[in-house]
């Protein structure tokens, strides 16, 4: 997990095809980023998982939308490095402690919070960040939390326009980044823009003070 602390941006996509996996992979490398979060949306999920971890070995790839643990041991068995959920599971955070594979549940509430603490759970999604309270909702949950550790990844209405906000956080690790690889964007193939939206994020990342 050391990588998304110091890139502070994970690309999140639902790929079709493991060509366009492979695709999609280079055009965020082209930007700079090499870390990519292929969710369980689509059928090829394990297929694109294992083409991009074939083709690009230095690149950090995960598994997302995972949710159950035949999921996940598909998704590890495919070459996921790390896995992220939505929800918050609690056969699927066992499995993936027996797994020894890195996984990220996602919460909206401090209850949540709670229960993913109980279950050894610090690196968290904050799941739908916007609809959830965005900003505002995480500084509330810092309050009585960020002593723990905890550290959340926002997603969910997450983009250009309030990125420097909850990177500004010192409880948020990282952003998820759908906008990056945006579904229509795929299909178009429209490659440069996903580079060029990519070096926006790192950029906006990198002006952001790190959280202390």
């Amino acid at each position: 997990m050391k990588r998304i602390f110091e890139r502070r941006v994970v690309a999140v996509a639902a790929v079709d095809t493991p060509d366009n996996a492979v695709r999609l992979a280079e055009a965020l490398l082209a930007g700079g980023l090499e870390i990519i979060e292929i969710t369980f949306r689509t059928a090829a999920a394990e297929q694109c998982i294992a083409k991009v971890r074939q083709t690009f070995p230095a690149m950090l790839v995960g598994a997302g939308t995972v949710l159950n643990p035949d999921q996940l041991r598909r998704a590890r068995d495919a070459g996921a490095q790390f896995a992220v959920s939505p929800g918050l599971n609690e056969k699927v955070v066992q499995t993936a402690t027996e797994l020894n594979l890195p996984f990220m549940p996602g919460v909206m509430t401090p209850t949540e919070v709670e229960r993913a603490l109980a279950l050894g759970c610090k690196l968290l999604k904050f799941f739908p960040a916007q609809v959830a309270g965005g900003v505002k909702m995480l500084k509330s949950l810092a309050g009585p939390y960020a002593h723990t550790g905890v550290k959340f990844i926002p997603l969910g209405g997450v983009d250009a326009t309030n990125a420097a906000d909850y990177l500004a956080m010192p409880i948020v690790a990282a952003i998820g980044g759908t906008w990056l690889a945006d579904a229509k964007l795929i299909a178009e193939g429209n490659w440069t823009q996903i580079t060029a939206l990519t070096r926006e994020a790192l950029a906006i990342a990198s002006k952001v003070t790190r959280p202390g």
